[in-house]
């Protein structure tokens, strides 16, 4: 029998866009009060029918980002790749946007990673003389991701949580040429991931978390999306995460976001920075 695949099984949900901005203060300071006032009302009555979910699972939510990478971010879900360049448009058009200068982007979609499961599958496969990729064996693999997916559906089209600060960063696993995550076993990753996952599993009272794939879609393999009431739990939950072997040994990251909550109806007095 040839040998079961390397690759785990993942679920796909919610196409995700990350969007970051930087305000041109001075040509906004530029205008006049009443004309700041007329496209600040216009911007939040935009921004609200933006957030306004057109099916379950869709969501929008602003933040004022710290830092010299921007002044503003953006997090869209939605069902498709499709309708986030839909959101892309309808941001462009906005007459804020004339003020908003691009600083980065990010485009994913929420994966859950199925080690446990792939690995109990491909052996009750392999058991039963079930060749890989074979028709049977695709079969089997088609009912195992569907009854997955309808048992996490909730996971897969998240709700953006309404934590008071977020923290976004892209990762990629290791393929260097001593250590290539790449190229370790399937049980040997399997192992690792569920002793990564454990750190987390200890904070998820006070962190929520979404996962989303970007292999082939933009420049890293994975964005964290990490969200909570206290920032300072960002900073302990990473630094504790750095000490397990698969981020130790494995993990690359990428520049980190971190920005706080901007409820649409406060835009207004961002805008005039009186938060």
């Amino acid at each position: 029998m040839p040998e079961n695949p390397p690759v785990p099984l993942t679920l796909e949900g919610a196409s995700m866009l990350h969007q970051m901005y930087r305000m041109n203060w001075k040509a906004w300071r530029g205008l006049s009060e009443a004309e700041r006032a007329r496209v600040s009302a216009a911007t939040e009555q935009e921004l609200k029918k933006l957030a306004e979910p057109q099916q379950k699972g869709d969501a929008t939510a602003l933040y004022s980002q710290l830092g010299h990478k921007g002044d503003l971010m953006l997090v869209h879900l939605r069902h498709s790749v499709e309708e986030l360049n839909r959101v892309e448009m309808a941001m462009a058009q906005m007459e804020l946007y004339d003020y908003l200068e691009p600083t980065h982007s990010y485009l994913s979609i929420v994966e859950l990673g199925l080690y446990e499961s792939s690995a109990k599958t491909y052996s009750a496969l392999a058991a039963h003389d079930v060749a890989p990729h074979s028709p049977e064996w695709n079969a089997s693999i088609a009912e195992t991701l569907s009854r997955q997916a309808q048992a996490m559906s909730s996971r897969l089209y998240p709700a953006i949580p309404e934590t008071k600060y977020i923290c976004f960063y892209p990762m990629d696993r290791r393929r260097g040429e001593e250590l290539n995550w790449y190229t370790e076993s399937m049980a040997d990753r399997q192992r690792m991931m569920h002793e990564h996952g454990m750190i987390g599993r200890r904070y998820a009272d006070e962190v929520k978390q979404i996962i989303s794939g970007s292999i082939g879609l933009d420049d890293w393999e994975w964005g964290v999306d990490l969200f909570a009431q206290d920032p300072v739990i960002f900073k302990k939950l990473i630094y504790e995460m750095r000490f397990d072997e698969v981020s130790a040994k494995y993990a690359l990251f990428g520049a980190f976001y971190v920005g706080v909550h901007l409820p649409v109806e406060k835009l207004n007095a961002w805008l005039a920075g009186k938060l």
